[in-house]
């Protein structure tokens, strides 16, 4: 099963062909505009099931799945916006799933605070195996404010004590803070490189992991200023 979070930058109507030949079987997109915007072409497997969640039509956060998985949205609170609790399943797997695109709260700059909310709002969803939360946290340990208690280095603690791990940090032996492969760069800028994109994982999965790609300067940010994070499991 291979889960990729990109956030495309807007217009993915222009921009699926480039993103799908990676073969998803959950693609997780923020800045999607609605899915009545976008003709797939008949070139690669299209999405057979779509969750769409926004205010704006051209600018929101699209969760697709392919094949036989099915997309259902758990008890959403509206105060997380773009925190999205989904089951996402077939007849092999269930797997729950916070899609996140995180937004700067209105007094502050620190993006974490709200998944650091939603994920003791959800703690009761966290407490099962095949958890996933996955997309863009806009976030980074060198942003850390110490005495801030959901600064990004405390967020990824807390996850650790309900045995959620990074899949990233974990297969490329990396440090929060010092990773060797951006997901961003600022403004399309090569000089401005920062990994804010992550695919989190209950323990449970991190051993199945194949595979952690995180998408090159070259040729993403022709479409986007974030690349891809492609994850890759081994369910069978």
């Amino acid at each position: 099963m291979k889960i990729i979070t990109w956030n495309c930058n807007m217009a993915f109507r222009k921009k699926a062909d480039v993103i799908l030949p990676h073969h998803p079987d959950i693609l997780i997109v923020p800045e999607c505009e609605h899915p009545d915007k976008i003709i797939f072409s008949n070139t690669y497997a299209t999405p057979t099931n779509t969750y769409w969640y926004g205010q704006n039509k051209n600018k929101g956060f699209a969760i697709f799945s392919f094949g036989d998985l099915k997309i259902k949205l758990l008890n959403h609170n509206p105060d997380f916006k773009y925190i999205l609790p989904l089951n996402i399943y077939n007849d092999k797997i269930s797997l729950t799933v916070l899609a996140i695109w995180a937004q700067k709260p209105d007094n502050h700059d620190c993006y974490t605070e709200q998944i650091w909310n939603a994920i003791h709002f959800y703690h009761i969803l966290l407490h099962h195996e095949n958890i996933i939360l996955a997309g863009d946290f806009n976030s980074n340990s060198i942003w850390d404010k110490p005495k801030r208690i959901y600064n990004h280095t405390n967020l990824v603690e807390l996850l650790k004590t309900k045995n959620i791990l990074s899949s990233y940090h974990h297969f490329h032996n990396q440090i929060q803070g010092k990773e060797k492969h951006s997901t961003l760069f600022m403004h399309r800028k090569i000089e401005r490189p920062y990994h804010i994109d992550y695919c989190f994982v209950s323990k449970n999965l991190i051993n199945k992991i194949k595979q952690v790609e995180v998408g090159a300067y070259e040729p993403w940010t022709k479409y986007s200023d974030h690349t891809p994070l492609i994850v890759d499991f081994d369910l069978n």
